[in-house]
């Protein structure tokens, strides 16, 4: 093997494809990764003419995954532009929904596509069931942690193993030695992995009570679709929320609650105690710049201090100084496509704010199937988002820090909880397992909350108010002849906004940037790496046939790369392919 390699990892991603990694080593040390969206997104075109009031249906479609964040911010950015309000039932019951999302998402992102970079499950036929309930009851009062449970779980795998087919457990490097659990701690991670399945199905019934069906709710530009009933009759065939609609929210929330407490939180600590080495900023640390648009409004979408997470940018690892962030200064946030295949009438080296952004597709990649990308010139059909030239990290990393910097309560305890028993730094947070662990903390915090949102919730119905939509300037008549706005959430994964601009009651440009974008764009024209690439660069492999190294580290960013490309190829059969040479 010669001195200069390049890894290939494409797709990299457990739940959809679309993202690809070219890695150039040197020995076993990564000296650059290039990020690469394989598909062309394209929904800004398919938006263009229509009533801006249907604009999140089709733009809630961009993921499957995410499923109501670009709802939120469509049906956000429409009320920005028309200077539309909501009444507080509305805003607390999108509070409730968001939250939800983020919660099952975070949990459903550790157990079933991050948490077997660094579990092996086959491993797990090896452990005492004795000993594993014993160290599951060690870490929490969770009460699925019999030694009979344990060794059913056990002969479940063990069926798998012995049939020759992993089926969902397929497709990894069960064996590497750089997996570092006991063989105690991996038969729980899977346990706990299953349970995870069952409890999906339980919360996902928020977004159905609220938003009629999951995926995908339904939404209303100036409110909620559902009204409420104060009654407890049968609404069978209506869209009503009743009290008991409203009592199996509350079951949802203390269902979530008890999970994160007893069994995300533990487990991740537990992982984590393992895999120390993986805290340091050489294992992943990535730009060293963040950004947080701040979500959780307490009050009007327009107040930001209201907001539960606030907004704000740190650069340089700079906790000390939250930088203000300005959605419509047109100096601030700019797409670049220097390494992009798409075109501008400025040119390929100029930056458009989204408000003037163009959707030109100009491919000049190779002809699939292709070895390599020419990553010299463009190489992702994703752009490279900038907050004042700098490449920034968006996802709970990002808004742990700020709620951190920003001085929250809860945040500033559950990290110096964690990192404590850890034995480990602040600045150990500036990694990939940092990334991992603010996820979960992130969790923990956004659980606690719900049941505030709910108690405003109800004391609003019980005092009489059970509004949940604006009728006010719904008619295109009322608007003004030229419109524009963004509106803006904190998806799971990152700070995620939509912009718009309406002409005589059409949508004449949309504009989505969302977190897969801002994290796993590739560089921009003055050669600034992005997020994904930068946090690969000087990582060393233990394996180049197994970069399991690779995965941990893209993985913590829990990347979804339908939110930035959207094509699917019918031929893209393999789940995983490395190619070394």
């Amino acid at each position: 093997m010669n001195s200069q390699t390049k890894i290939v990892v494409d797709p990299i991603t457990r739940i959809e494809g679309h993202l690809r990694i070219e890695a150039e080593i040197n020995g076993n040390t990564i000296v650059r990764a290039s990020s690469s969206g394989t598909m062309v997104r394209g929904i800004e075109i398919i938006l263009r003419g229509r009533d801006p009031r249907d604009a999140w249906a089709f733009a809630q479609r961009i993921c499957g995954v995410c499923t109501l964040v670009h709802g939120i911010a469509s049906v956000r950015t429409v009320e920005n532009a028309l200077n539309y309000e909501i009444p507080p039932n509305a805003q607390l019951i999108r509070n409730l929904m968001i939250a939800a999302q983020f919660v099952h998402d975070h949990v459903m992102h550790f157990y079933h596509l991050h948490a077997l970079d660094w579990v092996d499950v086959v491993s797990a036929l090896k452990a005492d069931p004795q000993k594993t309930s014993a160290l599951a009851q060690s870490l929490s009062s969770y009460p699925r942690s019999s030694p009979g449970l344990f060794s059913d779980v056990q002969q479940r795998v063990k069926k798998l193993v012995e049939s020759g087919q992993l089926g969902i457990f397929a497709n990894a490097y069960w064996g590497s030695p750089v997996y570092k659990l006991p063989p105690e701690a991996n038969l729980m991670a899977v346990s706990h992995y299953l349970d995870a399945l069952a409890w999906q199905r339980e919360v996902c019934k928020l977004h159905t009570i609220f938003g009629g069906k999951n995926p995908h709710p339904n939404f209303l530009v100036g409110g909620t679709p559902a009204a409420i009933s104060v009654g407890t009759g049968d609404t069978t065939g209506t869209t009503a929320v009743n009290m008991v609609g409203l009592s199996t929210v509350a079951n949802i929330i203390e269902q979530m609650q008890t999970f994160v407490d007893q069994v995300y939180v533990p487990d991740t600590l537990a992982i984590a105690s393992f895999y120390k080495d993986w805290f340091t900023p050489g294992h992943g640390e990535g730009t060293g710049n963040f950004l947080c648009y701040g979500d959780f409004p307490e009050k009007g979408d327009a107040d930001l201090s209201s907001y539960m997470i606030p907004r704000g940018a740190i650069l340089n690892r700079n906790l000390n100084e939250v930088l203000d962030i300005d959605l419509n200064a047109e100096d601030q946030i700019k797409e670049y496509i220097g390494h992009s295949w798409y075109d501008y009438s400025v040119g390929k080296n100029e930056g458009l704010h989204p408000y003037h952004g163009e959707t030109k597709l100009d491919y000049t990649g190779p002809t699939p199937p292709y070895d390599y990308l020419n990553t010299e010139a463009s190489y992702s059909w994703l752009k490279s988002p900038r907050w004042r030239g700098h490449p920034m990290e968006v996802g709970p990393l990002a808004r742990v820090l700020v709620l951190y910097a920003k001085g929250n309560e809860q945040t500033r305890e559950l990290a110096q909880m964690a990192l404590g028993k850890l034995g480990l730094p602040l600045e150990a947070m500036f990694s990939t397992m940092g990334r991992t662990a603010a996820r979960t903390l992130e969790a923990k915090i956004i659980a606690d909350w719900m049941p505030t949102w709910y108690k405003n919730l109800m004391a609003n119905i019980a005092a009489g108010d059970v509004r949940t939509f604006n009728e006010k300037l719904w008619e295109p008549s009322t608007w003004p002849k030229h419109a524009q706005g963004v509106g803006f959430t904190e998806a799971p994964r990152g700070a995620l906004a939509h912009w718009i601009v309406i002409d005589d009651g059409k949508i004449t440009n949309y504009q989505a940037v969302v977190p897969s974008t801002w994290n796993a764009g590739p560089r921009d024209p003055a050669g600034n790496d992005g997020p994904y690439e930068a946090s690969l660069k000087g990582q060393t492999l233990n394996d180049v046939n197994q970069p399991l190294e690779i995965l941990r580290t893209i993985h913590s960013f829990d990347p979804c790369l339908a939110c930035a490309v959207h094509m699917v190829d019918p031929a893209g059969e393999e789940l995983l392919k490395v190619r070394v040479c």
